[in-house]
C-alpha cells in the first residue's frame, strides 16, 4: 500500500485516517480528563511552596501515570478494554470491575475526533497541510472540551498551537507569514480590546486570556482575513448551542458559558470551508 494508491482511493483513505482518529479520540480522553487536574495540583504545590506548608496531596499525576483504571473501583483498564468504541459495546457501557455506568462521552470524543480526522485528511490530503491540519484539529478538540468542563484554556495548548501556525506560515503553509503574524496579533488584540471594555462598562470579566491566546493561534494559521468569519461564526454557533442547552438540557440562562468552544468550533469551520464561505458570502451581497 502506498501514497498513490491512498489518493486514488478516497474511500479507503477515509476509513484509514477515521480509524487513526478513534485511537488518537482515545488519547484526547486522557489529555482532556488529566491535564486540568496536573494544572490544578501544580498550581497548589506552588501555593504550598510560597506558604511554606506542606503538600499533603496524592501522589502527581501525568499523561502517562497511573495507568488508566476505573475512578470507583480502581480497577486497571486492561488493553482489550481500551479499544476505541468497540470495547465499550463489549462492556455495555459498564467497568468490567464493578459495572459502574461509564459516560457516554468517551466514545463519542473516539467517533468525532475519527470523523474530523478523516474529514481533514480528504480535504488536504496526504501533504504537509494535511498532517498539521490533523494537529490543529486534535488540539481544538482537546480545548474544546476543557475549556466546556473547567472553563480553562491551557498555555500548555494554546501557546504551542501559536508558534506551530506561525511556523507553519514561515513556508506559506496555509497563508503568508505577514498575514500570519498580523492574524496572530489581530486575534489576541481584538478580544483584549472587548475584554477591557467589557469590564470598564460593566466591572465584570466577559472572557478569559486564554480566549485571546486562541484567537490569535487560530489567527496565526490562518490570517487575519479569517478573524472577521471566526467571529461571526463563533458568535452563532455560541447562540445556537446556548439556544439547545435552554431548550433540551434546561440549562439557566444565567450560568455562564465558556466562549472558547465556540471560538475553537468556528475556527475549525473557517480553517477547512472559510474560503468558500467568503466567496458564497461575497456572491450573495454583490448581487
Amino acid at each position: 500500500m502506498n501514497e498513490e494508491y491512498l489518493m486514488n482511493n478516497p474511500l479507503f483513505l477515509g476509513v484509514v485516517f477515521f480509524v487513526l482518529g478513534l485511537m488518537i479520540g482515545s488519547f484526547l480522553n486522557v489529555v482532556i480528563y488529566r491535564l486540568p487536574v496536573m494544572m490544578k495540583n501544580d498550581w497548589h504545590e506552588q501555593c504550598c511552596e510560597l506558604l511554606s506548608v506542606e503538600n499533603t496531596q496524592p501522589a502527581k499525576m501525568n499523561l502517562a501515570f497511573p495507568a488508566s483504571h476505573c475512578p470507583v473501583c480502581q480497577h486497571n483498564i486492561k488493553a482489550w478494554e481500551n479499544i476505541p468504541v468497540i470495547s465499550y459495546l463489549f462492556l455495555g457501557g459498564k467497568c468490567a470491575g464493578c459495572k459502574t455506568p461509564i459516560s457516554l462521552r468517551y466514545p463519542f470524543i473516539e467517533l468525532l475526533t475519527g470523523a474530523l480526522s478523516a474529514v481533514v485528511i480528504l480535504h488536504f490530503g496526504l501533504t504537509v497541510q494535511g498532517g498539521l491540519a490533523l494537529v490543529l484539529t486534535w488540539s481544538l478538540i482537546c480545548l474544546t472540551l476543557i475549556d466546556y468542563d473547567e472553563k480553562l484554556l491551557p498555555d500548555s495548548i494554546t501557546l504551542p498551537l501559536l508558534w506551530l501556525g506561525l511556523l507553519a506560515n514561515l513556508f506559506s503553509t496555509y497563508t503568508s507569514l505577514e498575514n500570519s503574524v498580523i492574524g496572530a496579533m489581530a486575534g489576541y488584540l481584538s478580544l483584549w480590546s472587548v475584554f477591557w471594555l467589557f469590564k470598564i462598562v460593566t466591572g465584570k470579566d466577559g472572557m478569559g486570556y486564554g480566549d485571546f491566546k486562541l484567537l490569535a493561534a487560530l489567527g496565526a494559521w490562518m490570517g487575519w482575513q479569517m478573524l472577521p468569519l471566526i467571529i461571526i461564526l463563533s458568535s452563532l454557533v455560541g447562540s445556537i448551542l446556548g439556544i439547545l442547552a435552554i431548550a433540551l438540557f434546561r440549562r439557566d440562562r444565567n450560568n455562564s458559558i465558556p466562549f472558547g468552544p465556540f471560538l475553537a468550533i468556528a475556527g475549525w469551520i473557517a480553517f477547512v470551508w472559510g474560503d468558500k464561505l467568503l466567496t458564497q458570502y461575497l456572491q450573495i451581497f454583490s448581487q
